[in-house]
């Protein structure tokens, strides 16, 4: 019978960042799952430390080889799942705490197994508090406020119908959501759970990759949203302080009341609608 979730991790070169992953998953008490773990040929003995300190773990598949970059090393994993769900956890992240999978699991069996994108909410290791996603998906949100990819559960059929388009390099995950969300007719749910502890500074952060992720927004949004609505959206951000908003959220010292706040927010939009 296959497993309720595969969790991908994809590495090279990560030091014992991808060892502490893998032990936030396997600290889970929901143990339905498989580890599948996608190595680019790393050379500094990661992979094997990770090796030796689960020997004998069943639930840990391994596979090796060079790959075209992150979103080709999460499409090839994602050829070796047989996960009913997938979650993406870079190395790095962890799960929020040792409950994260027995929640979805119930919220999923609540929900009648729904085929689509679920998501939650992330904690900043950064800021040091819980940062709320929106309830509900709406192009603004597809815009600019988008889930964490690291806080995303995908049901399999998802990926066995589009994988990432890895001509995108740096927002692939991000021209996904949008393709399931305006044309796959997919469902995407809110959990009101905290999927994943977020360490920051990840791949579309790096200032290397910076203005490459800017670039492939734009690309993106093109395709999926009007030039009316882009406009809108985009002076929106400007009249709201969207910076100021931005440092708030990231603040150690702002960010718990900041995103308090969001959540208050957020709860007032759902009940109006």
């Amino acid at each position: 019978m296959n497993p309720r979730f595969s969790v991908i991790v994809v590495c090279l070169n990560s030091g014992d960042k991808l060892v502490n992953t893998v032990f936030s998953v396997l600290d889970q008490t929901f143990r339905d799952y498989e580890i599948i773990v996608k190595d680019g040929n790393s050379s500094d003995g990661s992979v094997e430390k990770l090796q030796k300190e689960c020997s004998g773990e069943e639930r840990i598949r391994y596979f090796a080889g060079e790959d075209g970059g992150i979103y080709d090393a999460m499409n090839r994993a994602v050829a070796e799942a047989t996960g009913q769900y997938l979650i993406f956890m870079n190395c790095g992240d962890y799960f929020a705490d040792e409950l994260v999978l027995n929640k979805v699991d119930r919220f999923i069996r609540e929900k009648g197994d729904p085929k689509g994108i679920l998501y939650g909410n992330r904690l900043s290791r950064k800021s040091g508090s819980v940062e709320f996603s929106a309830p509900e998906i709406t192009p603004f949100v597809c815009f600019r406020n988008l889930p964490c990819h690291q806080s995303c559960i995908y049901s399999l059929e998802c990926f066995r119908e589009r994988k990432y388009d890895i001509s995108y390099r740096v927002r692939a995950d991000y021209e996904h959501f949008l393709w399931w969300y305006f044309q796959g007719g997919r469902t995407c749910l809110y959990m009101p759970i905290t999927i994943s502890s977020y360490e920051g500074g990840g791949f579309s952060e790096n200032p290397a990759n910076v203005m490459r992720s800017k670039k492939e927004h734009r690309e993106i949004t093109r395709m999926y949203l009007p030039l009316w609505q882009r406009f809108l959206f985009r002076v929106y951000l400007v009249v709201s302080l969207q910076p100021l908003r931005h440092y708030l959220a990231e603040s150690p010292r702002f960010s718990a009341g900041y995103n308090r706040l969001v959540q208050k927010i957020y709860g007032l939009r759902k009940n109006r609608s």
